[in-house]
């Protein structure tokens, strides 16, 4: 089995992090392919990065045809929805696995992400998902994207006291990392915090094994039709 992870922005060394943390969830026989566009915002924070990240992310999911799953390792689930309508295979976004995970283990989450400007989207994709009813709040961290990778940085401290306010204010039983750049911190801060912390990178894979594995695919009908015969080859030159 391959999945393809993709990281919607241009950050090489974010997209090296995840592919470790893709790795780390997989079964053995399971080859993880991850990689990012070469074009684009080096952070998706916002609306404005979700928008400018489309056309690299999409591209790349068309030059990967070999894979039996894609994962969309952006915690805003960027351009899930038209990933969909450009394969039949199943796409998983990090943000929609780990909130169906979480309201598997608990009555009520809570959600930890970067900055203030993250937090509409979050919200708007709790509601679309159905989920917004068991997430008790989604909370800013206010550590940017890019903090994340900066050696001497206090932003797992500060995501650490965010998770602490979650369990205290929220009363939440589990909590949610809301970035890629988070995968690897989950086991550390559970044991810290004595209740389940989910990672979207690893959520996401193992949903996409178990798709993959059922041979699951995306459905043909209504919004996820794909593009007419022709279009892509315009759109993408091949």
């Amino acid at each position: 089995m391959k999945i393809l992870v993709i990281n919607p922005n241009t950050t090489a060394s974010m997209t090296d992090h995840i592919a470790k943390a893709a790795r780390a969830a997989t079964s053995p026989g399971t080859e993880i392919a991850a990689v990012n566009p070469a074009r684009g915002p080096v952070s998706i924070e916002g609306y404005f990065d979700e928008a400018m990240s489309l056309a690299g992310l999409l591209d790349t999911i068309h030059r990967h045809p070999d894979c039996d799953a894609v994962v969309i390792a952006c915690f805003d689930d960027t351009g899930l929805d038209a990933a969909r309508c450009l394969t039949d295979r199943p796409v998983i976004g990090i943000g929609e696995a780990a909130y169906h995970f979480a309201s598997m283990l608990s009555n009520k989450f809570s959600v930890v992400t970067t900055l203030a400007r993250s937090v509409p989207a979050l919200e708007h994709n709790l509601a679309r998902y159905g989920l917004d009813a068991r997430c008790a709040r989604v909370r800013s961290s206010e550590v940017a994207v890019l903090e994340l990778e900066q050696p001497g940085s206090n932003a797992r401290q500060r995501i650490s006291a965010e998770i602490g306010l979650a369990i205290r204010e929220d009363r939440a039983e589990a909590i949610v990392l809301g970035c890629a750049g988070m995968a690897g911190l989950a086991a550390a801060l559970a044991a810290e915090h004595g209740l389940p912390v989910l990672d979207g990178v690893s959520c996401a894979v193992k949903m996409a094994e178990a798709m993959a594995g059922l041979d699951m695919r995306t459905s043909r009908l209504g919004g996820y039709a794909p593009p007419p015969a022709g279009k892509l080859e315009r759109i993408f030159g091949t």
